[in-house]
């Protein structure tokens, strides 16, 4: 007697929405431009919300066309083969209009609601990440070293819409720190995955330098991004001690608990330990952005 395999169940339509717009990573980047905002206003208001919501929106958009750049990169590797595109939940033609649509309405929304500098960095924001970092992926191990800048600009965004000069010292700073951050935060993940990259063709610096090496110089970004929090006070960008006390200790919990990356014998654990220390950290950092004018009165 034979069995008929049934096919594969699909996916309800609005996690396949969140699933191609990365909302988890989408909403990061917003939370970064809320400190922006804050930070330059020293406050709270309305225009916060259609701050957040703009950015929101490019932010998913450019997530949703990469997944339509590296759909066929995606369905080689074990971490991204379960995507909608390469799990055939939307065609690339589709999931290209939902990228544009949302793009071209998170910029209208900053240009309509704010001002035009802050939509004409949201779009080098979509154009950096889709046009530069995505194809240099495919040529360059230190690709991400450009790349960072995607992770620097929701806070000048955020800056700007609130009425802030995107050549204020205290927003080069702020976007300086999270720019710093993003370098180790992509190489803990390259540490994690790197045999699924390199099986779809992408250079790694598992393959150029070995894991030690490269976890060698993970923890000297690490160093790096925690001394770099140091220019915030410096730059007014932070103003009272509580804030500065949270971000102080945070920094150094992200170097002590880093410390096991110079340790022969890392292993995945390891790594992904270290990564979502990272990830605390940035969330910490964010945080204290944003309590500190709240801390001020």
């Amino acid at each position: 007697m034979s069995v008929t395999a049934l096919p594969a169940q699909k996916a309800h339509p609005v996690s396949t929405f969140l699933e191609l717009t990365k909302l988890r990573i989408s909403g990061a980047s917003t939370f970064t431009a809320a400190a922006g905002y804050i930070a330059f206003r020293r406050s709270a208001d309305a225009g916060l919300v259609t701050t957040l919501l703009g950015i929101l929106l490019l932010a998913m958009g450019s997530s949703a066309l990469n997944e339509v750049q590296e759909h066929r990169f995606d369905a080689l590797m074990p971490r991204t083969a379960n995507r909608p595109i390469p799990r055939g939940d939307l065609t690339p033609v589709r999931a290209a209009i939902i990228a544009v649509v949302m793009a071209v309405s998170g910029f209208l929304i900053l240009l309509l609601a704010h001002n035009l500098t802050a939509a004409l960095l949201g779009a080098l924001a979509l154009a950096w990440y889709n046009g530069f970092y995505t194809p240099l992926k495919r040529i360059s191990a230190f690709a991400v070293v450009p790349g960072s800048l995607i992770g620097a600009l929701p806070p000048a965004i955020g800056w700007t819409a609130a009425g802030g000069s995107v050549s204020d010292p205290s927003v080069l700073t702020l976007a300086f720190v999270f720019f710093i951050w993003q370098v180790p935060h992509f190489w803990l993940l390259v540490g994690l995955h790197a045999e699924g990259y390199e099986a779809a063709g992408y250079p790694t610096l598992v393959g150029l330098f070995g894991r030690p090496r490269l976890s060698r110089l993970t923890f000297t970004w690490i160093c790096g991004t925690a001394a770099a929090c140091g220019l915030l006070p410096m730059f007014r960008v932070l103003m009272t001690w509580p804030s500065e006390v949270m971000l102080g200790l945070g920094a150094l919990w992200l170097i002590a608990g880093s410390v096991p990356l110079l340790r022969p014998g890392q292993d995945a654990a390891l790594y992904r330990r270290v990564f979502m220390n990272i990830n605390l950290f940035a969330l910490v950092l964010t945080a204290a952005v944003i309590l500190d004018p709240f801390f001020h009165r």
